[in-house]
């Protein structure tokens, strides 16, 4: 019997999702432990970010259950999720250029308390020592890798459990990839789980404990990163010679 230490942190089962009347998800099930890292792979137009979209409340479930920390999260506003401690880092450089580093930083945290809000913006530098010594500056003068690493520190900011970050090395030179996915393990550490999309397909791996393949709109495979032969098993998801995912445990 399971115990309620064994409950994933998050729970995404027969998930239908897309725009409108076009469909995009397709039954999908996806589990999350917390503290942990799991990389969410597929080509192009698979459903992704369609995915992180439904499961943070950006796009309706039209079917299926997402529960978070053993909360129904199938209705739930953005607001609302990120208040319970799910943050949708979005993909692109979504900063406010006119503002600096600091009040980027700030309105992160609008609803904190004001004697917290200050510590949090701290300790989410801490992780970023290149914007930290450009706090005074505005966000535009930031150049495009800056930008990412104060997109993705602005969501640290909500201490999140869990932290989905949309192709965070979308742009980025390869040191700045590396250091944006360092984060990743020292959030690991802190006990923040991870879900990452993203198109490197090795640092993904070398990133995460598991991964989900998703494929038109369904989950192709499941596995642990650990696999010796998951980079040839990750392609022939990827060109529907596999259609089955690993059964759990």
């Amino acid at each position: 019997m399971l115990t309620s230490a064994a409950e994933p942190l998050l729970s995404v089962a027969r998930l239908e999702s897309g725009y409108g009347k076009i469909r995009v998800l397709h039954g999908v099930d996806l589990s999350i432990a917390a503290g942990e890292v799991v990389a969410l792979l597929g080509p192009n137009g698979a459903g992704k970010t369609t995915l992180l979209r439904t499961v943070s409340g950006l796009l309706p479930v039209n079917a299926g259950d997402v529960r978070f920390d053993g909360r129904d999260f199938t209705k739930i506003m953005p607001r609302e999720a990120t208040r319970a401690g799910l943050v949708h880092v979005i993909e692109g450089h979504r900063v406010f250029t006119q503002l600096s580093v600091t009040d980027n930083l700030l309105l992160a945290g609008y609803d904190l308390p004001r004697a917290e809000r200050a510590g949090r913006v701290e300790e989410a530098l801490s992780f970023f020592p290149e914007i930290a010594v450009k706090r005074n500056e505005r966000g535009g003068a930031l150049s495009g890798g800056q930008q990412q690493m104060l997109t993705v520190a602005q969501g640290l900011v909500r201490r999140p459990r869990l932290l989905m970050l949309d192709e965070p090395s979308a742009g980025l030179s390869p040191v700045l990839v590396d250091r944006v996915l360092n984060v990743i393990g020292q959030l690991k550490q802190r006990g923040t789980a991870v879900i990452l999309v993203e198109q490197l397909l090795e640092k993904a791996l070398a990133a995460a404990d598991r991964v989900y393949a998703l494929v038109q709109g369904q989950i192709a495979l499941e596995a642990p990163t650990s696999e010796s032969d998951l980079p040839k098993r990750l392609e022939r998801a990827y060109f529907g010679h596999e259609s089955h995912a690993l059964e759990a445990s």
